[in-house]
């Protein structure tokens, strides 16, 4: 059903008269005419009385009306709803635990009356492709895989880079270590069932396994990280890597310890990417936002890929 002609009847019935609705809608009084019968043919019924005093409704005209302007209600909720600035902001944050949900939650709270829609994707492919077809705005992805460069009509910034903690149980023979160096790492088991070959993570721990000589273990099914933690709490021969950003709770009785890495600082780089031509204008705010509260990049003491998206 064509809404212009939807709009004109209603116009018609609420002045009465087919002239005074010419001039409201800014048309010519026959266009209104015109509308007013291809509806009436559309529904198969008039819609209107024609009289000396002007135009009345029939008995369908009356019943279709409130309908009518229910219709033009909703199509003007539904353009509201993806005009500029008014539909949520929707960003990937690969997992709800990671560094890009406190990104994004600070945002949040800088920012609270930007409505935003947080999305878990998992596969940089997918969240590529979904950023180009709009149905994200924007993802957090930590690298560049070598090999696999961004489409040209995708931009990427550097927005945090998150040092590498050793994770480990009570009873491994770092724990009660203030620090530790990436050298000490070496000849000790690095468990980490979460690394899925082929994913920009995978990359990321292969060069750091050939940088720094050390044993990192994905073997296993992945249960997730409560699983993770208990059997770290449990296995004095492994430990893990964690994200210094990522927030885990575990039993007390765990007694797990968060020790930082140094000499370097292995620090994974955490990017944002969006559509070069997307007008959504809390994007333009995200950005601006991250960009003021990130910390310095590549700094000294630090080391990550020299693939990674520079800053």
């Amino acid at each position: 059903m064509d809404l212009d002609t939807v709009r004109t009847f209603v116009a018609a019935a609420e002045a009465g008269r087919f002239q005074e609705a010419a001039a409201e809608l800014a048309v010519t009084q026959q266009a209104v005419s015109k509308r007013i019968a291809a509806l009436e043919r559309d529904l198969g019924v008039p819609l209107f009385t024609r009289t000396p005093r002007g135009a009345e409704l029939t008995i369908d005209g009356q019943a279709f009306l409130p309908h009518a302007r229910e219709l033009l209600r909703v199509a003007e909720r539904a353009s509201a709803s993806v005009r500029a600035g008014r539909r949520p902001l929707r960003v990937d944050v690969i997992a709800s635990r990671g560094a890009a949900t406190g990104l994004m939650r600070g945002f949040h709270r800088a920012y609270p009356e930007i409505d935003l829609d947080v999305v878990m994707l998992f596969e940089i492919e997918t969240a590529v492709a979904a950023i180009r077809s709009g149905a994200i705005d924007a993802s957090f992805r930590a690298v560049a895989a070598p090999g696999r460069p961004f489409p040209d009509d995708i931009a990427a910034s550097r927005v945090l880079d998150e040092p590498l903690q050793l994770l480990t149980g009570p009873a491994h023979a770092l724990a009660g270590a203030k620090s530790v160096t990436v050298a000490q790492l070496a000849g000790h088991r690095i468990w980490m069932p979460g690394i899925v070959p082929g994913t920009e993570w995978a990359a990321y721990y292969d060069d750091l396994i050939a940088e720094f000589g050390l044993t990192i273990e994905a073997t296993g099914p992945n249960f997730g990280s409560d699983a993770l933690l208990d059997t770290i709490a449990d296995t004095p021969s492994l430990a893990t890597f964690m994200g210094g950003h990522t927030r885990l709770v575990w039993p007390a009785g765990h007694g797990l310890r968060r020790i930082p890495v140094t000499d370097p600082t292995p620090v994974y780089p955490h990017s944002l990417l969006w559509r070069r031509d997307n007008p959504h204008p809390a994007l333009a705010t995200l950005r601006a936002h991250l960009a003021a509260a990130a910390p310095g990049h590549d700094a000294v003491g630090t080391w990550a890929p020299d693939w990674v998206i520079p800053r």
